[in-house]
């Protein structure tokens, strides 16, 4: 016995090929070892103890907070006998260009029935001749964004006219004009 524990260390575990096997069989029994006090198979597939059923992350209750829609936008809501949303812009951008050799004050007032307070105050004293267009030069694109407001592009001459309508009391009105160059 001292015989052969005595050429294991003297001859085998000096040489590489023999470190590297004292080490595999020491990892292979440890692993071992490991396998048989946990008590855990290798025929079992995936973790144990995982959920049967996928994992929510959101309340399934809540709305759809998504990029798509997927619901009809809402129809904007109109007093009875009150112009539509598209009417009203088609025309206050008529009158918005019927600015050549009108005074500014007859400009303005023929824009005030169809603009908000807070618009008609912005409004007034705006020099017609400023108005980059003279026509409309197609249809108008409604984009619902509620109920009670609404963006409306109107295409002319020189480029879109942007208009924002809003109707708090069902009434719509122009609150606000925007230009793009076409």
């Amino acid at each position: 016995m001292r015989r052969a524990l005595e050429t294991l260390v003297t001859g085998i575990l000096r040489s590489r090929l023999g470190v590297a096997l004292a080490l595999a069989v020491v990892v292979l029994g440890v692993v071992g070892a490991a396998r048989l006090v946990s008590g855990i198979s290798g025929d079992d597939p995936g973790l144990s103890g995982a959920p049967v059923e996928p994992i929510a992350t959101v309340d399934p209750t809540t709305g759809n907070d998504g990029v798509l829609a997927t619901e009809a936008p809402p129809t904007p809501r109109t007093s009875p006998g009150a112009p539509a949303p598209e009417e009203v812009a088609r025309k206050f951008a008529t009158a918005w260009l019927a600015h050549d050799g009108v005074p500014a004050e007859q400009w303005f007032d023929r824009l005030r029935p169809f603009s908000t307070a807070g618009l008609a105050e912005r409004l007034s004293g705006v020099d017609p001749a400023g108005v980059p267009a003279d026509r409309l030069t197609g249809k108008l694109e409604i984009v619902t964004r509620s109920e009670e407001l609404v963006e409306v592009n109107v295409p002319v001459d020189a480029g879109t006219l942007r208009l924002e309508l809003v109707a708090p009391q069902g009434r719509w009105l122009v609150d606000a004009v925007d230009w793009e160059r076409g």
